[in-house]
């Protein structure tokens, strides 16, 4: 009954257009009577042909209106309903899915591939179209749709994936424009289209399973292993070392070529880039456990790059080398895999080992002395809530600049209880400068391009005093000894970072060893330094090292006292109370791990320094081998967690 409606109602809106159309000779004719009048006034004659012209042109309009009408009708509609049935088959048998759903979700209509990609038939699919396509929401269909009026959705169901565009379709809109005053319901379809993806999304899979990754293999300790192996049996040493690497590497298909004694480059597949990420990469355990006389354990560093939006292998090479120095950074003995922004490691179960040679403190010292050589201001900044080491490299950096006749200055902006003692050396003494330290706001309104801004004791942006400078500076340095993590400083032109390094102070110690000539500190410099190096090393029980006692030999020299730190920097009552009361609410966490929290008191302005001590002071309790302290600042949470081994 609806179909018939439909045609005649079709039929009769095209029946009023052809009855308009074919009255056009008739509206004619009276402009034809008009003109016919004024050439009678003019010429009897000529008016009476016009006449007979006239009679005959209306006989000739009378008998096409009358008796052509029928047949133009039957033939115009013929071909109307011809053409439709064209149309409507040629979208039943489109081979692209397609359905039509009204604005409450309802199936209205579907053609045959769509039955087809659904698996159903037309008895079960007058249905809402979420029991077709469970992703498929009245709140999807009613979202606004994008700039080329469809809107596209990614499903994935019944293991296919699909891609559908939806069309917002007005029933108006697709009927004449003279006779909308007839249409009384403004309803609103929506046609989907249906495209299966699947196997697209499995080529894009496959391809990105094959794609190739570029890699690089260190050996972190070659000098030292061989010095600990007899000499007949070096050359032994590293044919093991060679085999095992590219036995291994050659397992998982990839292309390996060593370029230098200690140094691998390598080409591997995704695919089998991840089945090495499943075996936690092996061969860093194989290439340790090589002993064939050898003293000191073999440890390798693997670093790899992947590009993940492009086929460029040149910045997945890029990658390899930031991931490669960030796996030393982080002391070696681990895998670093850098994909686009994310960094996954692995390994990195040795401690860092101390390297006996002073190469790299020396090449570094030279380096930064060159830099400060061309530049006029120098802005040294630690991490928020400085402790003592933080301090005193940082008060270690400050001399050298001075001794160089630059104008420098230290960026803090809270002095807590850890670093008050040696505060007070400085603060409102005559033997130093009133602008000696800066605020964050000091900071920013000096800063130029002749400005080096030197970053100690600490190597990422978020926690450091002023994250904001270091958008500013356009030199930056950065010195630290905590492994490096995937947050960096950007665009450093000289970083120094030793994770086997005990303190900041003692690396410091070490560049102004080979930055002058002559180097000297005042006593209330080399105290504080001294005290930096005291409390990392928790009295030199912790990370110390040959390089270490060195070190802190340079500052006695210096003039650091033992005892005078030691009264510096005794904690009041009130503290030691707290770390007593944070030791004594610790619990043991299967049976080798000890948890404690220092509470937030009145009066303790530096409980985090606090929360530190606990930590230390829990390491002695028999079967320890690891504490974490937790305390609270700001609505944060600062976990102290120390270890054993």
């Amino acid at each position: 009954m609806g179909k018939k409606k439909k045609s005649k109602k079709s039929n009769s809106l095209l029946e009023k257009e052809l009855e308009r159309y074919l009255r056009v000779p008739f509206y004619l004719m009276i402009i034809f009577i008009i003109t016919d009048g004024f050439i009678f006034a003019v010429n009897c004659k000529a008016g009476l042909v016009a006449s007979c012209g006239l009679v005959i042109y209306l006989v000739a309009a009378i008998y096409i209106y009358f008796k052509r009408r029928p047949k133009i009708m039957s033939e115009l509609v013929s071909f109307s309903f011809a053409h439709s049935s064209i149309q409507s088959e040629l979208i039943r048998e489109l081979a692209i899915p397609y359905t039509l759903v009204n604005s409450n979700g309802r199936v209205l209509w579907c053609n045959k591939a769509f039955y087809k990609a659904v698996k159903s038939d037309k008895q079960h699919m007058r249905k809402h179209i979420q029991n077709i396509f469970t992703d498929i929401t009245l709140e999807l269909l009613n979202m606004e749709p994008e700039d080329n009026g469809k809107r596209v959705v990614h499903i994935y169901q019944a293991d296919r994936n699909y891609r559908m565009e939806i069309l917002k379709v007005s029933v108006k809109n697709l009927l004449n424009k003279d006779i909308m005053d007839n249409i009384q319901d403004d309803e609103i379809l929506y046609a989907i289209y249906l495209y299966d993806e699947t196997e697209l999304m499995q080529a894009v899979e496959d391809k990105e399973r094959i794609k190739l990754v570029a890699g690089q293999i260190y050996i972190d300790n070659y000098e030292e292993v061989m010095d600990s192996t007899e000499e007949v049996r070096r050359a032994l040493l590293t044919a093991l070392i060679d085999r095992k690497i590219t036995k291994y590497m050659q397992s998982a298909k990839a292309i390996i070529k060593k370029l230098e004694k200690d140094k691998y480059i390598f080409v591997i597949q995704q695919q089998q880039l991840e089945l090495l990420q499943e075996g936690k990469f092996s061969l860093l355990d194989e290439v340790r456990n090589i002993n064939i006389g050898n003293e000191t354990p073999v440890t390798l560093s693997i670093a790899v790059g992947v590009d993940p939006d492009n086929d460029d292998y040149t910045t997945a090479y890029e990658y390899s080398h930031m991931a490669m120095d960030m796996a030393l950074g982080r002391g070696g003995d681990q895998v670093v895999i850098k994909k686009g922004d994310k960094i996954i490691y692995y390994g990195g179960k040795t401690q860092s080992a101390e390297k006996n040679t002073r190469v790299k403190a020396r090449v570094k010292a030279h380096a930064l002395k060159e830099l400060l050589t061309n530049k006029d201001q120098v802005l040294i900044m630690g991490h928020r809530n400085p402790d003592i080491d933080c301090l005193g490299s940082a008060i270690g950096i400050y001399r050298l600049a001075t001794n160089m006749e630059k104008k420098a200055h230290i960026v803090i902006n809270e002095v807590t209880s850890s670093i008050r003692p040696a505060m007070n050396n400085f603060m409102g003494s005559s033997v130093y400068p009133e602008d000696m330290f800066y605020s964050s706001e000091q900071a920013l309104a000096t800063v130029n391009p002749n400005t080096v801004l030197i970053v100690v004791d600490v190597n990422r942006p978020s926690i450091t005093e002023c994250p904001e400078l270091l958008l500013q500076a356009k030199n930056i340095v950065v010195i630290d000894h905590h492994r490096q993590s995937g947050e960096d400083v950007k665009n450093a032109i000289l970083s120094y970072i030793e994770p086997y390094a005990s303190s900041a102070c003692e690396m410091v110690a070490e560049i102004l060893q080979y930055s002058m000539d002559k180097p000297k500190l005042r006593p209330a410099e080399a105290d504080a330094m001294y005290a930096g190096m005291l409390v990392d090393t928790d009295n030199f029980v912790a990370k110390t090292g040959v390089r270490t006692f060195e070190a802190a030999s340079f500052l006695r020299k210096c003039g650091a006292d033992m005892i005078r730190v030691r009264k510096a920097y005794r904690v009041d009552l009130e503290s030691f109370k707290h770390v007593s009361e944070g030791v004594e609410r610790a619990e043991i966490f299967m049976d080798c791990f000890a948890i404690s929290d220092v509470p937030a008191a009145d009066g303790l302005d530096s409980p985090n320094v606090v929360a530190a001590k606990v930590a230390n002071e829990l390491l002695d309790v028999e079967n320890v081998r690891a504490s974490f302290v937790m305390t609270k600042i700001d609505n944060l949470v600062y976990v102290s967690a120390r270890s054993i081994e």
